[in-house]
């Protein structure tokens, strides 16, 4: 992995209860809140300036902004929500340019696995567990937080195990 452990261990603690959240509430409100966003986007400003080498932090933030860009296109196209595209742009800096093809791959994985369980639990008695939330009732639309929370925490959980 291009991602370094000892970075991948600083970001853990404080990007996984966020991931977490983003997955909860995408499931329970069918929203990922500008809060969370924020938060993440946060945690990479305040510890990446001091992990990162400044021109390697710069371009970091360069790949968030850039994701946000496609993430407003594809939203106004109906592609995906504006939560899915700001979580996107706030996660995008976490992510070694040499581990996209893992990314990607770990990304189709989580989604095909969030999808099933998902779908599962709306139409058994597990719905019963959380009557109320909002996702179980959107016909085709998905609460893509509840793959891009886990893609993260998941990459970075790889990153502390096997980065470089």
């Amino acid at each position: 992995m291009a991602l370094l452990a000892s970075h991948a261990l600083w970001f853990l603690p404080f990007v996984f209860p966020i991931c977490l959240y983003v997955a909860f509430t995408d499931m329970a409100q069918m929203k990922i809140t500008n809060q969370a966003v924020v938060l993440l986007a946060l945690v990479f400003l305040v510890l990446g300036i001091f992990l990162f080498p400044f021109t390697t932090y710069l371009w970091r933030l360069a790949a968030m902004v850039i994701v946000l860009v496609v993430g407003i296109v594809l939203n106004a196209a109906g592609v995906l929500g504006a939560g899915d595209a700001k979580f996107a742009a706030a996660a995008a800096p976490f992510i070694a340019l040499g581990d996209l093809r893992l990314l990607m791959a770990l990304f189709m994985v989580t989604l095909l696995a969030a999808a099933v369980v998902h779908r599962t639990a709306k139409y058994t008695p597990l719905r019963n567990l959380a009557p109320h939330w909002v996702s179980w009732d959107q016909g085709k639309k998905f609460p893509m937080g509840l793959a891009l929370g886990p893609t993260l925490a998941i990459y970075l959980i790889l990153g502390t195990l096997y980065g470089g």
